[in-house]
């Protein structure tokens, strides 16, 4: 049986290749957007393990976490494929799904009416999930940015798809936070600005 390793020894120089062959500096915009995304999908499993301590109250968000790293794997592997990429490596790349922002957005809205309305900000924090979770939504945030960075260069596609669904995947992490707070039996953090 032969065994798989896991280095290649083809990053050793600094270069790295892109899906379809093309070869980049590591400090590509094109790696700096894809690999904010993995990052964001490693904070989503943290915080899918927090959620699911907090039994069946949280069992739907986890759920729904485990969905948006499945969206995170389809995003990063478009990002990683270039323009220049062939047409046989772009026919193998996963469709990006249809109703990931409308979803997202159903979902926002059904929180809206069964989480206690919001008075003013709040603070990152509650319980233990909804504390990962709000940290969770600024590695999105961060990574919305570097995937519009990588967009606003006309040489680089980017599906605008991409760009929508982070944009509100960052609000839904948001209210995620909220509803695991709420599950945990946790209120909100308010702030309240230093006299």
């Amino acid at each position: 049986m032969a065994v798989m390793r896991l280095y290649t020894r083809g990053g050793d120089e600094g270069e790295t290749g892109l899906f379809g062959g093309v070869r980049v500096p590591k400090a590509h915009p094109r790696l700096e957007a894809y690999g904010s995304l993995d990052e964001l999908n490693a904070w989503l499993g943290w915080c899918a393990v927090a959620c699911e301590g907090l039994g069946a109250p949280a069992a739907k968000l986890t759920q729904r976490l485990r969905r948006e790293q499945d969206r995170l794997f389809v995003a990063g592997s478009l990002l990683a494929t270039p323009p220049e990429a062939s047409a046989n490596a772009r026919a193998r790349l996963p469709q990006w799904p249809e109703e990931s922002v409308e979803e997202l957005e159903r979902e926002l809205d059904a929180w809206t009416i069964t989480l206690p309305e919001l008075g003013g900000f709040i603070l990152p924090g509650g319980g233990e999930a909804g504390a990962r979770l709000h940290l969770a939504r600024t590695v999105c945030r961060r990574a919305e940015r570097a995937v519009a960075a990588l967009a606003a260069d006309p040489a680089n596609e980017v599906d605008p798809r991409v760009l929508a669904w982070l944009n509100r995947l960052s609000d839904w992490l948001f209210q995620a936070a909220r509803a695991a707070n709420a599950a945990d039996g946790r209120e909100d953090v308010p702030w309240r600005p230093v006299p």
